[in-house]
């Protein structure tokens, strides 16, 4: 076990928009050390979304997505006796602002568009209509947890 807790570093906000919450996620999106790429496919990305998506700014549809991919709940693993249960547990604000970064990243990587700032911008929109992969995966994770719901009691 560690001494003291780990300091937690400020994080700047974004030159564009002065938001920290950009940066965080900009900070997910950059690949080995390249925060200039990362900045300019997410600037990008948010452009695409304003040409695709009428009476809504890019940043406010980009909130919103990540606000539909947010979730409340996660199921974790828990060794009671000689089985193991998925125990439902509430999800921690920085966590869950974190798993919400990580699933709108990971799933817009996958997608079949021809750049990542498209690829991006496709998962945000979608994201904000409430369908797409990463809003799946949220609406699995509560599925999850609501079917495991009877083992809670194990929670500790």
């Amino acid at each position: 076990m560690r001494r003291r807790k780990a300091k937690r570093i400020p994080t700047l906000p974004d030159p564009k928009f002065n938001d920290v919450l950009v940066t965080k996620f900009v900070n997910n999106l950059m690949y080995s050390g390249k925060k200039n790429l990362a900045f300019k496919i997410f600037y990008d990305a948010l452009e695409i979304v304003d040409t695709k998506v009428e009476d809504a700014n890019g940043l406010e549809t980009w909130k919103k997505a990540l606000d539909n991919v947010t979730p409340a709940v996660e199921v974790r693993s828990r060794r009671v006796g000689g089985a193991t249960f998925q125990i439902p547990s509430p999800v921690r604000d920085s966590r869950k602002q974190s798993l919400a970064m990580k699933w709108l990243i990971g799933y817009a990587r996958k997608r079949n568009e021809r750049s990542m700032a498209q690829k991006l911008a496709g998962e945000i929109i979608a994201a904000a209509k409430e369908e797409g992969a990463a809003y799946k995966k949220k609406e699995d994770t509560h599925r999850m947890a609501e079917a495991n719901k009877a083992f809670s009691h194990f929670r500790f």
